[in-house]
């Protein structure tokens, strides 16, 4: 079956890995990217992509109805595969807002959209994926189950708020409507091309440019942490095979708190400059080029407030009903992610760059 896919965000960090790993796997299918390029959307990630003439880029906001109906009218679009979100909840609880606008009314737009170009008339085969995230359900303490898809949501940030209110959304027009809809909830992601002010990505630059490292609280909050390789191919086994009007939980059975995240890194970096005497001179200011080890940059910092304490996510449905298992253990995932990012700087370092100058 061939596809007309209009991915949303799709130059951002999981959006841009995505793009990829469909566009590798089904090379006949149309793919548009609709991406705002806020300040983590990158289209120069999409450059060998956009130059083949593999994909097509659009610059543009979902909140713009008229704009997203004329490209799934150009392209002829039956599968969205929506990304697009304001998603870093330190700037949710500085600035709600925008989260407000683009997970919420944005997601509402795409909606509304499809269910135009897809149920009216004869209608047409289609099908509507979104992302979302396992903050929506709230907090687990030590003992606690992991997160199923039959968790209440109890969402603790403006950020995890607003994702579950674009899920509930999504679900309520598969409901009233027939919208063809399935949802997947994921855990932490790491690896190419993650914005530098999250946790794996902001370590490893800092190290490598000899920058503290900010842990919040004691570090003792524990996440459960996927390879973003590992969360394009689960999206893409529920487009294939996922059945519409369900959701699905995708997780790496991966749980770290972040001290132990860091020290690991730490570590691994270490090891890297050990292995690798030419990226003391690559990288001056990193701590190994004076004799130091990474783990002298570690500093505690005021938690972050309604810091939730644990996300751990149940993936047994896709398990068992797709098949799907993540490829990578966190081990072989931390060192493609740490390979790219040495590989890459001329990637990520305009982005520090830019943000240095705001």
């Amino acid at each position: 079956m061939t596809r007309s896919l209009m991915i949303t965000g799709g130059a951002g960090f999981i959006g841009v890995n995505f793009v990829y790993h469909w566009a590798n796997r089904h090379p006949e299918d149309r793919i548009v990217v609709l991406d705002a390029l806020t300040y983590a959307g990158n289209r120069a990630s999409l450059t060998p992509l956009e130059q083949s003439g593999r994909i097509a880029f659009v610059a543009g906001d979902i909140c713009d109805a008229a704009l997203v109906a004329k490209v799934m009218a150009d392209h002829a679009v039956d599968t969205i595969v929506h990304f697009a979100a304001e998603s870093h909840v330190d700037r949710s609880i500085t600035g709600p807002d925008a989260f407000i606008r683009t997970n919420i009314e944005g997601t509402h737009s795409l909606l509304a959209a499809a269910r135009q170009a897809w149920l009216t008339g004869a209608g047409r085969d289609h099908r509507f994926h979104h992302v979302s995230t396992d903050e929506v359900y709230g907090s687990l303490d030590l003992g606690d189950s992991a997160f199923s898809e039959m968790t209440r949501y109890e969402p603790n940030s403006p950020y995890s708020a607003s994702k579950a209110a674009s899920d509930h959304l999504v679900r309520a027009y598969q409901h009233t409507y027939g919208l063809q809809v399935t949802i997947s909830n994921c855990s932490n992601n790491y690896g190419p091309y993650h914005f530098p002010e999250k946790l794996i990505p902001l370590c490893l630059t800092r190290i490598l440019d000899g920058g503290a490292i900010p842990v919040y609280g004691d570090g003792s909050n524990i996440r459960d942490w996927l390879y973003v390789e590992d969360h394009a191919r689960g999206i893409a086994s529920i487009l294939e095979s996922g059945t519409p009007g369900e959701v699905y939980n995708i997780g790496g059975h991966n749980e770290w708190a972040n001290l132990d995240i860091v020290n690991l890194l730490c570590r691994v970096m270490d090891d890297r400059f050990t292995q690798t005497p030419e990226l003391t001179a690559r990288f001056p200011n990193a701590p190994q080029a004076s004799g130091n080890r990474s783990e002298s940059l570690v500093q505690f910092v005021t938690d972050r407030a309604g810091h939730d304490w644990r996300y751990a996510i149940d993936a047994s449905k896709i398990e068992q009903e797709l098949g799907f298992v993540p490829d990578e253990t966190f081990g072989t995932g931390l060192a493609k992610t740490v390979d790219w990012y040495l590989a890459n700087e001329a990637w990520w370092r305009p982005l520090l760059e830019r943000a240095a100058a705001r």
